[in-house]
């Protein structure tokens, strides 16, 4: 090869790597642009977003404020509560204890949780349902971890004690044949949280930092009520109701559902999370000691339908795969979760084939608001998304 005609090919290399990178350029400038004005438009308080392609972040914005009355500016350390967001924390951990040896995906749940026995099931026996039923919410538990959830002030706002659960199991019921479709289920993942609890001696929050968190560094992550040092961090919530903007509880109590949603992190912690999902060469050994890829990856095997914008599912045509949900959109399969609470709100993405991935996460409940304050958060995501 003479050297023109290798000057001539370097010369189109950069040509190519120049368009690209304008082309990305743009798109990145175009979504910032109707994401920011979607946020002031919305009324939403505080936002942020993260976009990740081969572990290195090519696009960011922290938007508004993460307390009103102190003017405290959202940035990358503002802690979000991330709500479901923390199932898959639960569902890496029960793998942890799988590749151990410790259980297996089909056990029956009652082999740790006999008490189980005392839910009424039509459909068979109790001891019929499996662990990976609970993964997959398909064993037939109702959606909400209390039946109350009329919005009255005397409601809880979860249970603090697993007896609390117990005592309801004989006024508990299986409502459809477990293993036969999929219905999203917070009690199953409680469950779960207790299991992993039973078998290595560990409260469920101290398993999760000793195993998962501190592993991956994310030193400013945490469970429930914040450690005095993070509280300049600390966002609080916002409600929107018929025009109305109040406050939610700050530094919710998740009680015995912390398995199920009591996550709290910056997002500069759940960018390593995200890294870890999307692998690194240079960090696969660190990252084989929290979960080998093999196994993680098998919990983005697609399963039952999951079907469109289910409750604690992105919207998109989607399948449950073990707690993550595996969404075909734009031509991408997309591994992923989402969470809502207390005002709260985060989507989490990845896609594997592209090693991309994506955060968005915000402070403030619009559900309360007029119709295109309803569909702001089915608009942002959509933008997000088709970005990969």
């Amino acid at each position: 090869m003479n050297i023109a005609f290798r000057t001539v090919l370097c010369l189109i290399a950069i040509l190519i790597f120049t368009l690209q990178m304008t082309a990305q350029s743009d798109k990145f400038a175009a979504f910032r642009q109707t994401y920011l004005k979607e946020l002031k438009e919305g009324g939403i308080v505080g936002s942020s977003f993260v976009f990740l392609k081969d572990n290195k972040k090519v696009a960011e914005e922290y938007y508004g404020l993460a307390n009103i009355e102190k003017n405290q500016v959202v940035d990358q350390n503002t802690i979000y509560h991330w709500a479901s967001n923390t199932k898959p924390f639960t569902g890496i951990a029960i793998m942890q204890l799988r590749d151990r040896g410790l259980l297996k995906l089909d056990d029956p749940v009652t082999k740790y949780l006999p008490e189980l026995r005392d839910v009424h099931n039509k459909f068979g026996s109790m001891d019929e349902i499996t662990i990976r039923h609970l993964m997959t919410h398909s064993a037939g538990f109702r959606g909400s971890t209390w039946p109350w959830d009329k919005g009255q002030d005397w409601e809880p706002f979860e249970p603090t004690e697993y007896s609390q659960l117990v005592a309801m199991f004989p006024f508990t019921e299986i409502l459809f044949k477990p293993g036969s479709k999929f219905s999203y289920s917070n009690p199953g993942i409680i469950f779960l949280g207790r299991i992993i609890e039973k078998l290595t001696g560990d409260d469920y929050e101290v398993y999760i930092d000793k195993n998962i968190l501190k592993p991956l560094e994310m030193y400013h992550s945490y469970f429930d009520a914040t450690p005095y040092h993070l509280l300049k961090y600390r966002s609080h919530s916002y409600h929107l109701q018929d025009g109305k903007r109040t406050e939610g509880r700050f530094d919710a109590n998740t009680g015995i559902t912390v398995s199920n949603g009591g996550l709290n992190s910056p997002v500069s912690d759940m960018v390593k999370y995200l890294n870890f999902l999307v692998g690194d060469p240079q960090k696969q050994a660190i990252y084989d000691g929290v979960l080998k890829r093999a196994s993680l990856e098998e919990m983005w095997r697609p399963g039952l339908d999951a079907g469109d914008g289910a409750d604690g599912n992105p919207p998109g045509q989607s399948r449950i795969g073990l707690i993550f949900f595996v969404s075909e959109i734009n031509g991408h399969t997309l591994i992923g979760h989402s969470g809502h609470q207390n005002g709260f709100f985060s989507y989490i993405d990845v896609d594997q084939k592209s090693r991309t991935a994506s955060i968005l996460v915000g402070n403030t409940d619009l559900s309360g608001g007029n119709d295109l304050q309803k569909g702001l958060e089915g608009r942002m995501l959509k933008l997000v998304r088709a970005l990969f």
